[in-house]
């Protein structure tokens, strides 16, 4: 595994969660993610990608900055800043929030199996 295809992974991540592209987000998730989110709820797969089929999430702009990536055999442990702004459920959503991934390679895929996600002040 390699520094590059994380970063690359990372890429296509952002960009299909902007997009609400379900099924590039269906492809990269694995079946038994879990997500803790900011106030404190853990959220499958299925709870993720039904926001965004069901037009809940709503991103205008989304930037990440101060990546790290630390590999460990198959498995790439990403914690990265995310300034975005969007709605949720027709709630504003502005921000910066840290996310730790983590990323572990199945065959020739590359697939999110973990993350959460906290509210930067």
């Amino acid at each position: 595994m390699k520094i590059e295809a994380i970063v690359n992974a990372e890429i296509e991540l952002l960009t299909a969660i902007k997009k609400a592209d379900v099924s590039a987000l269906e492809k990269m998730l694995h079946d038994d993610l879990l997500f803790n989110l900011p106030d404190g709820n853990t959220i499958t797969k299925e709870l993720d990608l039904e926001s965004y089929r069901l037009g809940k999430m709503q991103i205008e702009m989304l930037e990440a900055s101060d990546q790290i990536i630390n590999i460990i055999d198959d498995t790439a442990i990403v914690a990265v800043t995310v300034s975005l702004k969007g709605t949720y459920d027709n709630n504003p959503l502005v921000g910066a929030f840290r996310y730790i991934r983590v990323w572990k390679q199945f065959d020739e895929n590359l697939k999110v199996i973990a993350g959460s996600c906290v509210v930067l002040q």
